[in-house]
């Protein structure tokens, strides 16, 4: 495991109560969360729709936490500049999403956003070897991606550890984000295998406990 002040926590509104989305998201914050994460789905890439820039503009009004921006959708090159002025700090794309990953890629960077690349459950790790030294992020997907509340791919586990070994060899510094069914039983496990950044939604945004004891209770399997 890596040391455990590097780990960082991003709690997902896609499971938090969007009728006190303010209050979720400042109990969040309080909580001693690293960034709130935004899952932006447009219903094609995947089938589901949640918001738009609109939102992301009054999550940024909400928090000084770092706004960390997961692009669910088709083409994303046509949107990354609005969710940039919008408030995003980071804006992850797909690499199934988009003919020209690159051009994309270096787009969100010219922005001066930090830029990240997604990978669902079957897209093989090599896939990303060319584009990994551009990147600030990789996100391995550890469900498939457009609901909350999945079950997570046990196979991801081994995924996020061949994962960590390119990123060694070509991008050190690159974070390596898990999304999907992170939670007490299965957080440990990833953060062994290499991951240091973990999107965290139902574990947190539940009536178990607060938003503060369930963020406290997933750092302390960490440490």
């Amino acid at each position: 495991m890596r040391k455990a002040q590097s780990y960082r926590l991003a709690p997902s509104i896609l499971t938090a109560d969007f009728g006190r989305l303010a209050d979720a998201i400042q109990a969040a914050q309080a909580g001693g969360a690293d960034a709130i994460h935004l899952d932006v789905m447009d219903g094609m890439f995947v089938r589901n729709l949640t918001f738009g820039p609109m939102v992301v503009e009054a999550v940024r009004r909400a928090t000084t936490l770092p706004l960390d921006v997961h692009l669910m959708v088709q083409e994303p090159g046509r949107y990354v500049a609005d969710f940039v002025r919008a408030g995003a700090d980071s804006v992850t794309v797909h690499e199934e999403a988009t003919l020209h990953l690159n051009r994309t890629v270096q787009q969100i960077t010219d922005l001066g956003c930090q830029v990240g690349v997604a990978l669902n459950p079957a897209t093989p790790v090599e896939s990303a070897r060319e584009i990994l030294p551009f990147v600030d992020l990789i996100l391995i997907m550890t469900v498939n991606p457009g609901f909350g509340g999945q079950r997570f791919i046990e196979t991801s586990t081994s995924k996020v550890r061949r994962m960590r070994r390119l990123l060694d060899e070509l991008n050190p510094t690159c974070a390596l984000q898990v999304d999907g069914g992170v939670n007490r039983e299965t957080i440990s496990d990833l953060a062994a295998a290499g991951a240091d950044f973990f999107v965290v939604g139902s574990a947190v945004f539940n009536p178990q406990g607060s938003v503060a004891d369930n963020l406290a209770g997933l750092r302390a399997v960490l440490y």
